[in-house]
């Protein structure tokens, strides 16, 4: 990662164009707004009395971003990160650990404000604080490129997440995901973003992970899941929720459309929770990812996951690593998706229990019916570490050895699987034949070569090894 470094005498060289005199932040900030304002119209309504409005647009024509920022840094009093000038052009700047502070925030918030090029901001432990917070939210009300912005772990507070709930409210940038993990919010700032999100439909991606909201806090974000109408995608991980908060948030998942993928590891949910959560399993059609590591769930708990599983139609991957489960509890799990013939289930992970081989079997009879579901676990009761080895061999390894000893190609091979003789087939279709043919692999293989070959589409696509000879 680059230093911060004062400006290197190359670019002392180059010409610069003098600036004019100027009597405050706000004249300096004003003026950075020129391309926006030519290019992009303000969204109706807007007001024009902003922090950042345009006097002299002929800046506009005598001022490139280089400049533009290192008269910023002077302007603030910073030295300029050399590695943000060599990369303000890009798409993609990190400027993480950057030791930036308020003020350096401010003065890469005035370079971006007609900046069209960056679209993902990361300024991760840059201890910006409210003041920077605030030049932050400024810029993005006249920046209609930038996507995608990371504060974690800034210590923003609750004055932080008052900026930041107001902003939001407004509906007015172009800002997608927003990463807002580390901040030491509390539940007066989950209340605050329970008014900013039951308005906001802009934010697909949000990351609230390690902060301290509890159950007072799940209950404010419940609310706040209930109303919102944008969200895809909620990391919530490593909070303080228990049964209260785990309730709070499940009521309102129950009412929830939109989300897509939850991360709630990392909390203390516990059977009740789970309970809940087995409740929103059942009727929620939008979820595809949910992550409950490490919540204190037990078989108890596992139980009235799986009685939701058996109805849900959306799920695709379930993440239980870490809670005390035993074998019962996992033989739940599968056979809770063995009686759901239109469960999309592809992922299961127990990856801390261990199971025997009737689990094995079961399993095995399972993915007969679901040939994508790939179920992590940590080990096989009594079997040898050479044995592991033996189940786990690499499948396409196989196929080749069988393709050597009957002197043909491993594309000869696929095709003969397919009655038609085409290079793409169902994946139930892929499995019946895989099971069934002479090649000496287990359903466990035949799982990793699926997961290899099959495409979102739930077709098995082998057409890469065409160009195969003998």
């Amino acid at each position: 990662m680059d230093n911060d470094e004062p400006l290197e005498p190359e670019i002392k060289d180059e010409p610069e164009t003098e600036p004019a005199a100027r009597n405050s932040d706000e004249t300096f900030y004003c003026e950075a707004e020129a391309s926006v304002a030519i290019e992009k119209e303000k969204p109706g309504g807007e007001s024009s009395e902003t922090d950042l409005e345009i006097e002299d647009t002929e800046k506009l024509f005598t001022t490139g971003q280089r400049e533009l920022y290192l008269e910023a840094c002077k302007l603030v009093g910073v030295v300029p990160v050399s590695y943000f000038i060599r990369n303000m052009e890009e798409s993609y700047v990190n400027l993480n650990h950057h030791g930036l502070g308020p003020s350096g925030t401010k003065a890469i918030a005035i370079a971006l404000v007609s900046n069209t090029s960056v679209v993902t901001l990361e300024l991760a432990d840059n201890c910006i604080m409210e003041e920077g917070t605030l030049s932050l939210v400024q810029m993005l009300q006249e920046n209609y490129y930038l996507q995608d912005l990371n504060i974690s772990n800034n210590d923003l507070g609750l004055k932080g997440a008052s900026t930041i709930s107001e902003f939001l409210q407004r509906n007015t940038s172009s800002l997608l995901n927003l990463q807002l993990s580390g901040n030491n919010f509390k539940d007066e700032s989950a209340e605050l973003f329970c008014q900013a999100f039951s308005a906001n439909y802009r934010i697909k991606t949000l990351d609230l992970s390690h902060n301290e909201f509890s159950d007072k806090g799940g209950e404010h974000l419940g609310q706040m899941l209930a109303l919102n109408i944008g969200l895809q995608s909620l990391d919530l991980s490593w909070n303080q929720f228990h049964t209260q908060g785990a309730v709070a948030l499940c009521n309102g998942l129950r009412a929830n459309v939109t989300l897509q993928k939850l991360d709630l590891s990392m909390n203390g949910f516990g059977n009740e929770g789970a309970t809940a959560l087995g409740e929103v399993l059942r009727l929620n059609n939008s979820l595809v990812h949910i992550d409950v590591s490490s919540n204190d769930i037990s078989n108890e708990g596992v139980l009235k996951i799986s009685k939701g599983l058996e109805f849900n139609e959306s799920l695709k991957v379930l993440k239980l690593f870490l809670n005390p489960v035993s074998m019962d509890g996992a033989t739940l799990l599968i056979l809770s998706i063995k009686r759901n013939p239109k469960s999309k289930m592809e992922e299961i992970d127990i990856s801390n229990v261990l199971v025997s081989e009737q689990f094995v079997k079961i399993l095995d009879g399972v993915c007969a019916i679901h040939p994508q579901l790939d179920v992590t676990y940590k080990a096989v009761q009594g079997f040898s570490a050479k044995k592991e080895l033996l189940l786990r061999t690499n499948p396409m390894k196989l196929i080749q050895s069988y393709a050597d000893q009957h002197q043909i190609t491993v594309i000869d091979f696929f095709k003969s699987l397919n009655p038609n003789g085409r290079m793409m087939m169902s994946v139930g279709d892929f499995w019946k034949a895989m099971i069934q043919d002479k090649v000496p692999m287990n359903p466990y293989q035949v799982r990793e070569l699926i997961k290899k070959l099959a495409e979102k589409t739930g077709m098995v696509n082998f057409s890469f090894l065409k160009t195969e000879k003998r």
